[in-house]
């Protein structure tokens, strides 16, 4: 059982990691932090409640929401410091705020008697009220970013090291991948099926 419990700890880790980030900007950077805020904002509230929702009704437990988005602003205070460590100034960076709707989130799973449906309807509709809301006063408390961008412009490829087409996301567009992942999800079924019918040999 304890195994069990540190394996899902780093699967929560490592998958909340790669949900924020995949979801587009999982990260206000202050120079352009109020035009990446409608895109974060719809990326980042469906993300959480997705992940959150998941966990959630894997360990049926009212606060799984809120110890995911921890999760993700430890990485986000991570990542915050090493800009920091760069000669950035504190507030290059503004961490973005998840756990006040995570317990929105978790208060609608308890509140509803663990309803999966209503953690999904009504705690997804207010995570998706409530990141915007604050985020934005959160925002609002930085410096000018105008300042922020003009002072401290961030580093950049010239463009003689641009790539000229970039070959990261074809893998996910070919026909192996779609095999390969479609192999992955049948293999599962396809596995119990194989195991179920040694069972009737044997027995028979």
């Amino acid at each position: 059982r304890r195994t069990t419990h540190y394996l899902f700890i780093v699967v929560v880790a490592v998958n909340s990691t790669l949900l924020t980030i995949n979801s587009g900007d999982y990260i206000f950077y202050t120079d352009w932090a109020w035009t990446s805020f409608v895109v974060f904002s719809i990326a980042q509230s469906t993300m959480l409640v997705v992940g959150a929702i998941y966990y959630m009704l894997f360990t049926g437990v009212p606060g799984t929401a809120t110890y995911y988005a921890t999760i993700m602003t430890i990485y986000t205070w991570v990542a915050k410091g090493a800009w920091f460590a760069l000669g950035y100034p504190y507030d290059f960076i503004v961490v973005p705020v998840w756990i006040p709707s995570a317990m929105l989130l978790d208060l609608t799973y308890w509140a509803t008697r663990r309803n999966k449906h209503a953690a999904i309807i009504i705690g997804g509709s207010l995570v998706g009220l409530s990141l915007p809301m604050f985020n934005m006063i959160d925002l609002i408390l930085v410096r000018d970013p105008l300042e922020m961008a003009f002072k401290y412009p961030r580093p950049t490829l010239p463009p003689y090291m641009t790539p000229i087409e970039p070959q990261v996301g074809k893998f996910y567009n070919s026909p192996v991948a779609l095999g390969s992942g479609a192999g992955a999800v049948l293999s599962v079924p396809i596995a119990a099926l194989g195991a179920k019918l040694n069972t009737w040999t044997y027995r028979w």
